[in-house]
């Protein structure tokens, strides 16, 4: 191991040693080499570009689709006194020109940009004098076509690479089958000297990427299916079942309300989370959760990214995933502590019928296409010829009532208009207010005098920020009103006073989604998609239904292992944990040496037990055998694992 590498980690970090696969993934990134890396949640990605990134000087360009995300790694890094800034969808172009500038004259060591903003003709003029010398691509499967996510703008990054020779290029994921990893292999490749965009791309060139993939083993963490008609009773049964800090999946913004609302009736601590809150009231509920001040919080999967909380007993899913990629990322939220955890899918025969149907769905008619492209750009008043590059709020609900279209038609085909490279649809815009002074450190002295009534906010901001004077900051209107003990709309009238005195810029939080379009905007009759291309995402697309359905349906494969195969992983031995290898192993332990371990235990756990003592208790008897009495007596509700790993009676 290079000791620069293990410098750095303990220089920014404050780390000893690097977890599994990291020192071989940071070695071959510093000997210049292109590397992808898929690592599960939680394996620590990130510290795979940072630690390379700052053994070397100038600046790491990060490619991210996730907005939130991007925010909460520049707030880490800038704890850490490591200059970085972020650049996305919905920013105002003064902004951007400001924080271009910014890490072109300063010693700015990571840059995060949202795909789009990599087609933006001030992206390009901006980028020979930032001093890139890694490109690290954060959620690489967005890259592929074949892929859950497909973003188009992703496609920018081979021309990216031309215009920075010789600058390697890190990809990382978390899920991608083999077909997705051959193509972002691919489409990272730069271009060969010979190449037209008529002639095509040679699809059997993958470059010299190395290709690190970690096991999609997880041994602490044990996966099951269960038909629930009534999925509340069966969420308490779980709940009550096993211990500990929960999360409830749920597909639509009203179920994650109604069954926190129901949780907490049951006597549990249920809060809800979804992307209709506002960023202070998503935050809140967010660190409530991590503080373990609630029990259970029950979500779209708009939460979980970028959240670090190890001890995660259980993640339930009351709704199916359109796609094992999602299940494994959002499943694989608990037990990031290496302790035993569970991972449970709810569904009935209904839900499997309507994933089967959802493909003609999500992929709607060209008809359909245009109408959706019609209504968008005159809701958004912009007229024919319009050039692309600007971004816009989009009020999904106001447009859905304008417009008397259905919800459901209309994000599909965004996203259908999105993947055929028209425009650019963020759902999960949750970018906070930012403040950057722009006057004179001298001037403000005059200013303060001048208007008194501002001089606490004024105060506080310098106080409290960090860094607020070099570059715009995430700051909370919420945080200052309550230091000041103001209300906060009086702090957000005198942060826009500030903004029109031009004595800060203000920017006030976003949580629109935003639209860009990506190619100038047409007559809608001229409106046209690659069919070739859309029909070949939607056979793969109902390829990953059929797999998503499997799951569901297959009652005696290691559920463990039909994910890692699923995702190329050939070695995977059977869990052994897992419903499946349980009903297995209860198979083959006789009904009597069963009975006998169940009654032994009913009788050890009047009091409750860690699963040692239990061990001990038991000598004599297969410690697997064991393990199978107390993994089916938990999943019946006979027996419960507590928060702190102890086993009681139910």
């Amino acid at each position: 191991m290079s000791t620069i590498a293990q410098d750095t980690l303990k220089q920014y970090f404050g780390f000893d040693h690097f977890r599994p696969m990291q020192q071989e993934i940071i070695e071959a990134v510093l000997q210049g080499k292109d590397v992808l890396a898929l690592m599960p949640t939680g394996g620590g990605k990130s510290l795979c570009y940072q630690v390379p990134a700052l053994a070397r000087e100038g600046l790491c360009l990060v490619i991210s689709p996730l907005i939130a995300l991007m925010n909460d790694q520049v707030q880490n890094l800038r704890k850490k006194n490591i200059t970085a800034f972020c650049i996305h969808t919905g920013m105002q172009r003064k902004e951007v020109i400001s924080i271009l500038e910014t890490a072109t004259h300063s010693n700015c060591r990571f840059l995060y940009v949202s795909p789009e903003r990599l087609e933006t003709k001030l992206f390009k003029e901006f980028l020979p004098g930032l001093g890139v010398h890694l490109i690290a691509v954060d959620e690489a499967h967005c890259i592929s076509q074949w892929g859950y996510d497909f973003r188009p703008p992703y496609l920018r990054i081979a021309q990216l690479r031309e215009e920075l020779p010789g600058v390697p290029v890190i990809a990382l994921t978390a899920s991608a089958t083999p077909l997705v990893q051959q193509d972002i292999c691919e489409h990272l490749t730069p271009m060969p000297p010979s190449y037209s965009p008529e002639a095509g791309r040679n699809t059997k060139e993958r470059g010299d990427f190395k290709i690190f993939r970690q096991s999609f083993e997880r041994a602490n963490l044990s996966y099951s299916v269960f038909k629930a008609s009534s999925r509340i009773n069966k969420i308490t049964a779980i709940l009550k079942s096993v211990g500990g800090s929960a999360i409830v999946y749920c597909k639509t913004r009203k179920r994650t309300k109604e069954i926190s609302e129901l949780l907490n009736t049951q006597g549990f601590t249920a809060d809800f989370y979804n992307a209709g809150l506002s960023t202070e009231d998503r935050t809140k509920k967010q660190d409530r959760w991590i503080k373990n001040q609630v029990r259970v919080m029950v979500c779209t999967n708009a939460f979980g990214m970028g959240i670090d909380k190890p001890d995660v007993r259980i993640v339930i899913h009351a709704d199916v995933p359109d796609c094992l990629e999602n299940y494994y990322q959002e499943a694989g939220r608990a037990g990031r502590d290496g302790k035993k955890s569970f991972a449970v899918l709810l569904y009935d025969d209904a839900e499997v019928e309507a994933l089967k149907s959802l493909p003609d769905v999500r992929y709607p008619n060209q008809a359909t296409l245009r109408e959706v492209y019609r209504n968008v750009v005159h809701y958004l008043q912009l007229p024919e010829g319009e050039a692309p590059g600007e971004s816009y709020d989009f009020n999904l609900k106001d447009f859905i009532k304008k417009f008397g279209v259905d919800v459901q038609t209309t994000i599909y085909g965004l996203k259908a208009l999105e993947q055929d490279g028209w425009l650019s649809f963020n759902e999960q815009v949750f970018a906070p207010a930012t403040v950057h002074f722009t006057i004179y450190k001298e001037d403000l002295y005059e200013y303060e005098k001048l208007y008194q009534d501002y001089e606490p906010l004024i105060k506080i901001l310098l106080r409290t920020y960090e860094g607020i004077y070099d570059y715009p900051v995430a700051i909370s209107e919420s945080y200052i009103a309550f230091l000041l003990k103001y209300d906060t709309d009086v702090v957000k009238e005198q942060l826009h006073k500030l903004n029109f005195d031009r004595v800060i810029h203000y920017q006030p939080q976003k949580d629109e989604p935003q639209i860009m379009l990506t190619r100038t905007r047409i007559k809608t009759d001229l409106l046209t998609i690659d069919s070739e291309h859309y029909n070949e995402r939607k056979t793969i697309f109902t390829q990953r239904i059929d797999k998503m359905a499997g799951y569901l349906e297959e009652g005696s494969l290691c559920r463990s292992r039909i994910i890692g195969n699923y995702f190329g992983d050939a070695n995977m031995n059977d869990c052994g944990i897992c419903d499946n290898c349980l009903k297995k192993k209860k198979a083959v332990l006789s009904p009597e040496a069963f009975d006998h371990i169940a009654s032994r235990l009913k009788e050890l756990l009047q009091q409750p037990l860690s699963t040692e003592e239990v061990i001990n208790n038991l000598r004599g008897n297969h410690k697997d055998h064991i393990w199978t009495v107390i993994n089916f007596l938990i999943d019946e509700g006979i027996i419960v694992m507590q928060e702190d790993g102890k086993i009681k009676l139910g």
